[in-house]
């Protein structure tokens, strides 16, 4: 019986480690494919009825369209003015000021002209413990907060799109060099699965 219920442990624990793995890419695939398929059958639907066929892919080509052209609005001098007084009014609205602040800030650190993720270094968790933590520095100084010495370093989670953030003694800061903040967030993302190439091999390339 001892055994049975062994063998049972072992099992269940083999499975949960095979949903771990499983879950986090079949939950991207799905949202992917799901937007992608919503966008494609309704781009169909309207295209089948002007042209009486259908067209494979059109939904991913009308998501591009859509996302340029409101990237082009947003960028044009007269329709300026309306983005602005729109971002004003969301950044005010209670409960939806938080989460469209919040998601502006994230995703703008990663895209947009004045990237936030662009300092990579390795920091050690406690001196003298030899564990330490990758991360990116995102405040070089902590002025509003009146603490010196420290820095704010941002710590993202592997196989996951959040993370953690820490102040921590310059001391304790170690900035990487000759890696691309890119493939630095990949490796971390990754849990250091994914191979950095070297700059001069890119170069080369």
């Amino acid at each position: 019986m001892q055994k049975i219920n062994s063998y049972f442990r072992r099992t269940f624990s083999y499975f949960l480690q095979g949903l771990l793995l499983i879950a986090p890419v079949f939950v991207t695939v799905y949202s992917i494919w799901a937007v992608f398929n919503m966008f494609d059958s309704r781009a169909n639907d309207l295209f089948e009825l002007v042209f009486h066929f259908r067209f494979p892919g059109l939904g991913l080509l009308v998501l591009f369209g859509i996302i340029t052209l409101i990237g082009l609005i947003g960028s044009t001098v007269l329709l300026q003015p309306i983005m602005h007084g729109l971002e004003l009014l969301l950044e005010k609205t209670p409960l939806v000021k938080d989460i469209y602040s919040s998601i502006k800030d994230f995703i703008s650190a990663f895209l947009s002209n004045k990237k936030k993720f662009n300092k990579p270094v390795m920091v050690e968790m406690g001196r003298g413990q030899g564990l330490y933590k990758l991360g990116f520095i995102t405040n070089e100084k902590m002025d509003e907060f009146k603490i010196e010495g420290k820095m704010a370093v941002y710590f993202p989670h592997s196989y996951n799109f959040s993370g953690n953030l820490h102040i921590v003694d310059i001391d304790l800061i170690q900035p990487i060099k000759d890696v691309s903040s890119t493939d630095f967030m990949k490796y971390i993302v990754t849990g250091g699965v994914m191979q950095i190439d070297d700059e001069e091999e890119k170069k080369e390339k």
